[in-house]
């Protein structure tokens, strides 16, 4: 009779998110550059300079249409490179893992411990990008404070989406598909620089089923004051999903580490 998996054990993946930080302390100024100043080029150059020729946006100027769906965007981009690239280079390349599983943690402890870490990837891009909103004079109100727990668990939910498909491949090159092929079209039809409803329908409906596009539609909710219960329905599908993915990164991590 086959053996069932450990169940995870969160001071253990608690473990493996100490080590990441450690790791993290001496090199966070290189890491986070790149990713901080991707979403901010955007925000000056779209927000700022085409934002002069575009009037309105349903009430609220182009810079406060976009800046939100950028601040989600930057904790995407982070979250999915911790759980991608450096995930697969610990695995395959610099053998941590070996390592590691050859202490009391198991394969879902491990999981566990990089999905926290990259969602804490996610929200220190976010959080970062959120202090530039903030000298730009945008979210001075008091409902702002909602937005913090959201730069984690939106960083969870992308952390999961990349563990996920690392669980799957063998060769490094193909990460250039996810990047190219998932997360770029994300970027650009989330809702982040035009309404969707100048898209076709379907194009709206595929929209509905990606992660962005809640994201997008809850931090512009958030940011803008944009209070309707359409924002509790883009949580809740964000919390659910959250937590489906969790459960098949978990089963997906075992069965690669032990197989």
């Amino acid at each position: 009779m086959k053996k069932a998996a450990p169940p995870v054990r969160l001071l253990s993946a608690w473990r493996v998110w100490q080590r990441n930080a450690t790791v993290y302390k001496r090199t966070w100024k290189l890491n986070i550059l790149p990713n901080f100043f991707e979403p901010f080029l955007y925000l000056i150059g779209m927000g700022v300079g085409l934002g002069a020729y575009v009037n309105d946006m349903g009430g609220t100027s182009y810079l406060e249409f976009i800046a939100p769906g950028l601040l989600v965007s930057s904790i995407m981009w982070g979250a999915s490179l911790e759980t991608t690239y450096n995930v697969f280079v610990k695995m395959n390349f610099d053998r941590i893992y070996d390592g590691i599983l050859s202490t009391p943690i198991n394969p879902k402890d491990l999981a566990m411990g990089e999905l926290l870490w990259g969602a804490t990837r996610g929200t220190i891009y976010g959080g970062a990008f959120w202090s530039i909103l903030f000298v730009f004079g945008l979210g001075w109100h008091p409902g702002i404070l909602l937005i913090f727990p959201l730069l984690f668990i939106i960083g969870l939910l992308f952390a999961t989406v990349g563990l996920i498909f690392t669980s799957f491949i063998k060769e490094i090159e193909l990460f250039n598909y996810f990047f190219t092929l998932f997360l770029t079209p994300l970027f650009l039809f989330s809702g982040i620089f035009f309404p969707l409803e100048q898209l076709p329908e379907i194009v709206q409906i595929i929209a509905w089923f990606t992660p962005l596009y809640h994201g997008v539609e809850l931090s512009r909710g958030i940011f803008n004051q944009m209070w309707s219960f359409e924002l509790l329905t883009h949580f809740l599908w964000i919390l659910i999903v959250t937590v489906l993915n969790i459960y098949f990164v978990l089963y997906r991590i075992h069965k690669r580490l032990y197989k």
